[in-house]
């Protein structure tokens, strides 16, 4: 009995500090949670103290209320002593199947320019052939390890990185990018970890990974310069409408276009010239 007491208490004190950290990090108080949930801040109270052990449907409101992410929303319901609600399977599985296709097709449909999906912390998943084409047209691809991750195909001075027309503008603008776009616009501990990593590189000064009014720009300008060539681009993202599963929350479709009429006529004669 002692030990289920126990098990109960930690249970609910591990949900309550969970839930109130999303709380703080919403910037919201319990009354306002309680209006928008539909429980009594009374009974809120309990559980970020550790008092109640909410239901599942409960914790799954509040979650709802407080726009967490569906793969935090599953760590919420483990803390409780519940089972995941979400499921994370992998893109090329039946359960994906539809969005898989959906993908490949916008893939197909952006070449000749290069087109990426990515997870949430940036790794590559798919590319269309433009992506690899392009970026061969610098460096060896094949010779980068995989995963790849694009940040750090941007940031490495063995990668993309000698070839950034304006490099300490576009990293910061990355930099920028990964706080923006951030899953449910919370920076969780992989994407940190991603972070410190890319600070590492040389020349990235402790400044930028602070985002700042004037890094919202309306789009990241990203030109590559080889043999006096400029080619300028710029990215548009789509991500999976009303997502129920944690894969489909957090991919991304980047799809980069040309930023003027010179690289729209260029790019193709570009990658003809310099194709491995």
């Amino acid at each position: 009995m002692k030990a289920a007491a126990s098990e109960l208490k930690t249970r609910a004190s591990s949900a309550g500090a969970l839930l109130r950290q999303w709380r703080d990090i919403r910037a919201k108080t319990q009354l306002d949670l309680s209006f928008d949930a539909g429980v009594s801040q009374k009974h809120i109270s309990f559980v970020e103290s550790g008092r109640s052990v909410p239901s599942r449907q409960m914790l799954l409101d509040l979650a709802q209320a407080l726009d967490v992410p569906l793969r935090e929303r599953n760590e919420l319901l483990l803390a409780a002593g519940y089972a995941p609600s979400y499921s994370d399977p992998a893109l090329d599985t039946p359960a994906m199947a539809s969005i898989n296709r959906a993908l490949r097709r916008m893939l197909r449909q952006h070449e000749p320019f290069p087109a990426i999906v990515m997870d949430r912390h940036w790794n590559v998943l798919m590319t269309n052939e433009a992506a690899p084409g392009l970026f061969n047209c610098f460096i060896d691809m094949s010779a980068r390890p995989a995963p790849r991750n694009l940040l750090h195909l941007m940031f490495d001075p063995d990668g993309m990185r000698p070839f950034i027309a304006n490099w300490p503008q576009t990293a910061r603008g990355l930099l920028a990018r990964v706080h923006r776009e951030a899953v449910g616009h919370v920076v969780d501990l992989t994407t940190k970890a991603l972070l410190e990593e890319l600070s590492q590189y040389p020349g990235v000064k402790p400044e930028w990974r602070a985002p700042s009014a004037s890094d919202a720009m309306p789009m990241i300008p990203l030109s590559f310069v080889k043999d006096g060539v400029r080619l300028d681009y710029f990215s548009m993202i789509t991500t999976v409408g009303t997502p129920q599963t944690v894969t489909a929350e957090e991919l991304r479709l980047e799809c980069m276009f040309p930023a003027n009429d010179a690289t729209e006529s260029e790019h193709g004669r570009f990658m003809r010239a310099h194709a491995r």
